[in-house]
């Protein structure tokens, strides 16, 4: 059987003042014609479906009309779990409707869902964050452990963790029993969650810039070793970038999100995770590269000319532009700038001069012209920068008013 495996949608992002969901209905469609292209049977979405807890109406609307098409209106269970950014409630919340088009919605950690089945596809077995599929022309069961993103309130409420116990031995016990229980080699293992995983003793993953950072209970990150051995492939959300933090023969996927959400992602190819699964045998997976949305560039310059050149070639991009410069910038050289590019969203100005040592000592004449005061002030605090003409006109402009 084949599986699609992607994550950290976050829908109804924005980046600075800039809304990213234009982008992000080319990159649902995307989604979508990748999953039809590769016949998949399965759809797993690793929570951060949304990018906050009450998203706007396009947002929610984009979801389930992508939820609906992936689902091919019944014929291909989707399962979507939440993540830490989006409220379990609000996922669900359209349960019933989600079920009509074969789509299974799992808000809360160990969450059990009821059972049902549609013309193509049936909940075998559901135990508290497990469920068991029978897929029509899949002559074997698909089972999946579920772990929505748990807060320390909702890990208390659902797995009754205390402050002695790590998450990991919670989890690791809770998966166990769970895969002793119903996962053996006549089906296919699954598992998906939202967490903030990584091998133990590697080095710590770094999380997205402006990401909410996770800490699960008493523990900052959960380790790999937790994941029962009858997994075959584990499919996790929360790290933007695409990354096996398992092995080849039994992998531990974070798939990406598929847009570059913030500088710190300036550069990365975002993907999907297609899985090829049977029964008892490794998986093999391939990671299929998305393209749309605009690309997130950071670029130094230190020439206005060069800025502009630059900018009037690369239209599609946001960019964070430092400008190096001898002075600090007027107001008509940012005029320019900024009306060469519509997507700049951060312009960082760094001025060249060399910095007044710290042990300077500065005598202040307070007989001088206040002109030359404010000059020595300026000068003091910008790290040996002149004011310029312009800043001295506004000066005087308020000291006159």
């Amino acid at each position: 059987m084949k599986i699609l495996h992607t994550a950290d949608w976050h829908l109804g992002k924005r980046l600075d003042r800039f809304s990213r969901l234009e982008e992000q209905v080319l990159v649902m469609n995307e989604i979508v014609q990748i999953a039809d292209e590769q016949n998949v049977d399965l759809v797993l979405i690793a929570g951060d479906l949304f990018d906050n807890f009450n998203p706007g109406v396009e947002a929610v609307e984009l979801f389930y009309k992508t939820l609906k098409r992936l689902s091919l209106n019944g014929k291909r269970p989707v399962i979507a779990i939440s993540g830490n950014h989006d409220s379990p409630s609000l996922i669900n919340a359209p349960d019933a409707l989600a079920r009509e088009c074969g789509i299974i919605l799992i808000g809360h950690p160990k969450a059990e869902i009821s059972p049902f089945g549609t013309e193509y596809f049936n909940i075998t077995h559901s135990k508290e964050g497990f469920i068991e599929l029978k897929i029509e022309g899949i002559d074997f069961p698909v089972r999946i452990l579920h772990t929505p993103y748990a807060n320390e309130i909702r890990l208390k409420e659902y797995f009754g963790e205390n402050k002695e116990e790590e998450i990991n031995k919670v989890l690791s016990q809770t998966w166990k029993n769970l895969a002793d229980q119903f996962c053996d080699d006549s089906g296919v293992n699954l598992l998906t969650a939202h967490l903030y995983m990584n091998k133990r003793g590697s080095e710590v993953l770094e999380e997205p810039e402006g990401e909410k950072p996770i800490k699960i209970g008493n523990a900052d990150l959960i380790f790999s070793d937790s994941i029962p051995e009858q997994i075959q492939y584990t499919a996790l959300g929360h790290l933007h970038g695409f990354q096996n933090i398992g092995t080849k023969e039994k992998p531990v996927i974070y798939s990406s999100s598929p847009l570059c959400y913030s500088f710190s992602e300036a550069g990365q190819t975002k993907y999907v995770s297609i899985i090829d699964a049977e029964p008892g045998k490794p998986v093999s997976y391939e990671k299929k590269t998305l393209t749309k949305g605009r690309a997130l560039v950071r670029k130094t310059f230190t020439s206005i000319d060069d800025t502009v050149s630059w900018l009037g070639e690369n239209p599609y991009t946001f960019i964070e532009l430092t400008l190096e410069s001898e002075t600090f910038l007027t107001a008509d050289e940012r005029r320019l700038i900024y009306q060469s590019h519509n997507g700049i969203v951060h312009l960082i100005p760094k001025v060249k001069n060399l910095e007044l040592s710290e042990d300077q000592n500065h005598e202040i004449n307070l007989s001088q012209d206040i002109d030359i005061l404010f000059k020595d002030y300026f000068k003091s605090k910008n790290g040996g920068q002149e004011a310029n003409e312009e800043l001295m006109n506004l000066f005087n402009e308020i000291l006159n008013a």
